[in-house]
């Protein structure tokens, strides 16, 4: 919603940012839930948790018009832990940028989305979150890549007759001290895509370097990744997929996904299936196969309001554990090769 002056001056240290703005919005998401989930080898775990739907965040963007077609804005993200009121170690962990606008596009500075996490979250029905995240079949280190900090970004303008696109690099600024630091080291990227009417597709590649050998990527090491995905909506069902392939030393994975949202009154169905396959070169067994299974169904009590079930089933090869929830949401990790499967009820509210 958009704020006054005095408005953001209550907010505090805000203020004296927004004086300059012409424009500043307050915005964010609470998505709650009770949980279940039960793996293989643990016993069963209930808990109050989050993000079944939409992840819940806290957000402040602004835009400033400089005139000639120039214009300047931020836009500083936080994730919020809504079921224990605390946030991430890192503030503004979703994204924290500066961005100038023109005619030619958008230059964006800053910690943000990658390009080739796009394809895997606008073509999932689960919008890569809760218990029908297609990510969770992923088993290469980086396959679920999120974010980039230190990263320098151009997008192309939105008036170019359907396509869109974007490329970042980012440095790791050796400052690296573990794998899920951001960067282990420097990236870059690039995403290209078209969309008219009810269709839209889209290609993206990326290299992320490891400053660090960390599994079988030696230091120096890359991590190379390809994916496509597209949707159509026929009105009745939406139908939304992609598939990503990723490379790194001895390692190859293929993943996919299919979706579809089929909508009915006030009311959505999301059902999914993703797989992943890797292909270890050198070792037994040379490969292994994780397979989930999702459906979400969906009552909209407003346009910011939801109410939301989601049931899953996981299923693992013989060498891996993963599962459809993690942290405080599980006992522990399924035991190789055993199954994870969960349901959840909860509520979503948009501001």
């Amino acid at each position: 919603m958009k704020k006054s002056l005095l408005a953001l001056a209550v907010l505090g240290a805000f203020a004296g940012a927004a004086s300059a703005q012409s424009s500043v919005t307050l915005y964010g998401t609470v998505d709650l839930n009770g949980r279940y989930v039960k793996n293989d080898g643990s016993s069963k775990r209930l808990s109050l948790s989050q993000d079944g739907i939409n992840s819940s965040q806290l957000g402040f963007r602004g835009i400033e018009d400089l005139g000639g077609g120039l214009k300047a804005g931020f836009n500083l993200l936080a994730g919020v832990n809504a079921d224990t009121g605390t946030t991430n170690s890192k503030f503004f962990n979703r994204r924290s940028t500066l961005s100038l606008f023109s005619g030619a596009g958008e230059l964006r500075l800053g910690r943000d989305y990658v390009p080739t996490f796009w394809n895997d979250t606008i073509f999932d029905a689960f919008g890569t979150n809760g218990l029908g995240d297609s990510s969770h079949v992923g088993q290469l280190l980086t396959s679920t890549f999120v974010r980039a900090d230190n990263s320098i970004g151009y997008f192309l303008p939105s008036n170019i007759g359907g396509f869109y696109g974007q490329a970042m690099v980012a440095a790791g600024e050796g400052g690296v001290v573990s794998a899920t630091a951001a960067n282990p080291g420097r990236y870059y990227g690039a995403r290209i895509g078209f969309a008219a009417g009810p269709f839209d597709v889209a290609i993206s590649g990326a290299s992320q370097r490891y400053a660090f050998a960390t599994g079988t990527i030696p230091s120096g090491g890359n991590q190379k990744t390809y994916n496509i995905g597209g949707s159509y909506d026929f009105g009745f069902m939406k139908l939304l997929g992609y598939l990503d392939r990723d490379s790194a030393p001895s390692r190859r994975e293929t993943r996919g996904s299919i979706s579809a949202v089929v909508p009915f009154g006030q009311s959505e169905i999301h059902l999914g299936y993703d797989r992943s396959k890797l292909t270890r070169d050198g070792l037994t067994p040379s490969s292994n196969t994780v397979s989930q299974y999702a459906a979400t169904y969906q009552y909209n009590l407003s346009k910011r309001t939801a109410m939301y079930g989601t049931a899953a089933m996981l299923k693992n090869g013989s060498i891996s554990a993963n599962g459809v929830a993690g942290g405080s949401s599980i006992a522990a990790a399924p035991t190789p090769g055993g199954d994870s499967k969960g349901f959840e009820l909860g509520v979503r509210h948009f501001f």
